[in-house]
């Protein structure tokens, strides 16, 4: 596709050099490597790149998510692989050698220069996508695929590939003719242990940049679908498929997956999460449409999508209860379906409830939690109890941060007799306290003086009437300057 020698350049060792060119620079005798003054030399017209590596590592994320279509365990090999655990699903796409290729020839077709091999271990598979092109390799046969390529396949570092190369050691059978003891003598156990690994001695497990979930189920087209009827109706089919594969086992889903592979390479993945185990296709459907209505990007099908797969990456067991003639169970229930759909909706992160905590401190009092994950905490705390019959001793609206207010007061240490807030002054009429409060000491970072801390945080509340009739809630506070104590006022709520 490039006719012109090109090369991307990046800064190795404090110097640039080749990282990745195409096939014209390679014809010109230029390696990996090579330092780009040396290329320069070579080829004085060769066009070069500056590498970029936070755009490499994304686009093999995507071709990673591009990849989940063929099964869910995708591991990264950086900079340039990835590692596709095929075990068991093979068949589904013709065998071994029809996936193989239908894996390179879609990369290909997206323009990327791909090459791929099979084997029963992943530094097998990785050694020979260095060396050949297509190989599978049958299980018990890797010793004898590998031995006769180049000891550079196995990705070993350049030092270590010298060493080998200066020993006589040319192919990576003649390495695996040596006493395991000796190679580790000269080149390290980690050398030892990726020969080990290549030969199929031994395996080092993958590690799937993500979790496998609990529960899959998927739909595969033989001609893409792009129209949201038929969407809908795949979806609703994969609903009923995993509540009846998770009914078998007594388990509700908590966190749900969609996703939708485009025939472009494009994913995209819509996430949903409920505060109870959902057991019913028709609860995940209502749920899916009302995250579909308010997305801000709507679900764009592009060409049509070819495979629709639906998970459960989270589950828990199911409960059967006996309910009685009360209809608070029910009308919890009720609320929990109406924060999913909510959360569906606007996000879990928009809907809180309040949780009290045990402190005296007035912003500390509750805890804001999101209502999905804590609602049955929320239905049965304790919050403190008063007398119908006396006045509320807490203000119904509270500063999410105290705001500072001037006070002019006829005593030092006595209760304002007018201040000033928002532009606005106010006279006071009727007063009520001091409640004083002591700010928990024990969490104070560690340095300060335990008694200037204590006098700094010590705060003295009052319920105040101005002449309007409007009541407030203020504190002052004391703190010590220049072995002085002065007080500061700051307004902390307003009652009703």
């Amino acid at each position: 596709m490039f006719r012109r020698p090109w090369i991307v350049a990046g800064k190795l060792n404090n110097a640039l050099q080749i990282t990745a060119m195409n096939d014209a620079a390679a014809g010109l005798g230029l390696d990996i490597g090579l330092p780009v003054a040396n290329a320069r030399a070579i080829c004085p017209d060769i066009e070069v790149f500056d590498a970029d590596e936070a755009a490499d590592a994304q686009a093999l994320s995507h071709i990673a998510d591009w990849c989940d279509r063929f099964t869910p365990l995708v591991a990264l090999d950086s900079p340039y692989g990835l590692f596709l655990d095929i075990s068991g699903c093979a068949h589904l796409f013709g065998g071994e050698a029809a996936m193989l290729g239908l894996v390179c020839d879609c990369l290909s077709r997206q323009g990327f220069a791909v090459n791929a091999a099979i084997a029963g271990t992943p530094a097998c598979a990785r050694t020979l996508t260095r060396a050949v092109q297509g190989r599978i390799v049958a299980a018990g046969k890797e010793e004898s695929a590998i031995a006769p390529l180049p000891v550079f396949a196995l990705g070993a570092d350049d030092e270590i590939t010298r060493g080998l190369r200066r020993a006589g050691l040319k192919t990576i059978g003649d390495v695996a003719l040596r006493a395991s003891h000796e190679i580790t003598a000269r080149f390290g156990a980690a050398f030892t242990a990726l020969l080990q690994e290549a030969l199929g001695h031994s395996d080092a497990p993958i590690s799937p940049r993500k979790p496998l979930p609990d529960f899959v189920v998927e739909k595969r087209f033989a001609e893409p679908v792009a129209t949201e009827s038929v969407i809908a109706i795949a979806l609703s089919r994969l609903a009923q498929m995993l509540v009846e594969a998770m009914e078998r086992q007594g388990k509700g889903a908590r966190r749900l997956e969609a996703a939708f592979f485009r025939t472009d390479g494009a994913v995209r993945t819509i996430t949903l999460e409920a505060g109870q185990p959902v057991t019913g296709a028709h609860v995940i459907d209502r749920l899916f449409r009302e995250k579909f209505e308010a997305l801000a990007d709507p679900l764009d099908p592009g060409f049509g999508f070819d495979l629709i797969r639906l998970s459960a990456s989270r589950v828990d067991v199911v409960v059967q209860e006996q309910r009685d003639f009360d209809t608070r169970a029910q009308d919890n229930d009720d609320v929990a379906a109406l924060i999913d759909r909510l959360a569906a909706r606007i996000g879990g992160h928009h809907i809180m409830v309040y949780l009290p905590q045990d402190t005296h401190i007035p912003e500390r009092a509750e805890l804001a939690v999101p209502a999905q994950h804590h609602l049955p905490e929320a239905l049965s705390a304790q919050w403190p109890q008063r007398c119908e019959s006396e006045p509320p001793l807490r203000p119904l609206r509270m500063f999410e941060r105290p705001e500072p207010i001037d006070v002019i007061a006829d005593f030092p240490h006595g209760p304002p007799a007018h201040f000033n807030w928002r532009r606005a002054r106010h006279r006071i009429v009727h007063v009520e306290g001091p409640e004083r409060i002591a700010m928990e000491w024990w969490r104070q970072p560690f340095g300060i003086d335990p008694v200037e801390s204590r006098e700094a945080r010590t705060r003295d509340y009052f319920r105040i009437e101005d002449s309007e009739g409007c009541r407030f809630w203020l504190y002052r506070e004391g703190i010590y300057q220049r072995e002085v104590r002065t007080f500061r006022w700051f307004m902390q709520g307003v009652f009703a």
